[in-house]
């Protein structure tokens, strides 16, 4: 974990993939973010999640008002978030907006599923940023925030993310999870009403990931 900005009202960070959040199911001694900060920093506030699997940048809030500034623009959606993801096959399209309505924590593997009746409205806005013979580097940009919106998006255009195997894609490169990365997020910094952005790079994993499929570096 790597600390990418703090200062009296926030603490941003670079999330490595694996760890959760919160902690994961019944092992309540495991390590987990929120665990590992609050033993450094003191008492934090969750404003926005990322999946266990999910790495990249995440805000926390030190104080009660500023979670409650944060909430509101990720709520509103003036807070802006920017991911990359590696996609099986080859997209016809450049850039595709997907507003399929998700409906999370669906059947014992409690995965979200498309429902168009009793989904909630959801947007996901993707931009092929590099091919490769049998995947592609995918820019997306989640407008809603519902739970695996992106692995979900993609997999229901055919294109699930790269080892999601949840989400229908194929164990054929002994990548070790879905590769999805938090790579920039933006906001306003509630204490000086001043938009702010942070950026975290590939972690070696995703990079490794993409040299297996045959990126060229």
């Amino acid at each position: 974990m790597k600390i990418l900005y703090e200062d009296p009202s926030l603490l941003v960070v670079d999330k490595p993939a694996g760890l959760p959040v919160l902690p994961d199911g019944w092992e309540q001694d495991s390590k987990y973010l929120v665990r590992l900060l609050e033993e450094q920093y003191g008492r934090i506030f969750i404003v926005h999640r990322l999946d266990k699997i999910t790495s990249g940048v995440m805000v926390f809030a030190r104080d009660a008002e500023t979670h409650r500034a944060l909430n509101i623009q990720f709520e509103t959606h003036e807070a802006q978030k920017t991911y990359h993801a590696i996609l099986e096959g080859n997209p016809k399209w450049e850039e595709k907006t997907v507003k399929y309505p998700l409906r999370a924590n669906v059947g014992h593997k409690h995965r979200t599923v498309v429902d168009d009746k009793n989904g909630k409205p959801s947007e996901t806005r993707l931009r092929v940023i590099k091919r490769y013979p049998e995947a592609a580097l995918v820019e997306a940009k989640p407008m809603t925030g519902r739970t695996h919106q992106i692995r979900v998006h993609a997999y229901a255009l055919g294109h699930p993310l790269v080892e999601d195997v949840l989400y229908g894609a194929h164990d054929q490169y002994g990548i070790p999870h879905p590769m999805l990365h938090a790579q920039t997020l933006s906001f306003i910094h509630p204490a000086t009403n001043e938009r702010v952005k942070f950026s975290a790079p590939h972690p070696t994993d995703f990079d490794e990931a993409l040299k297996i499929i045959g990126a060229e570096f």
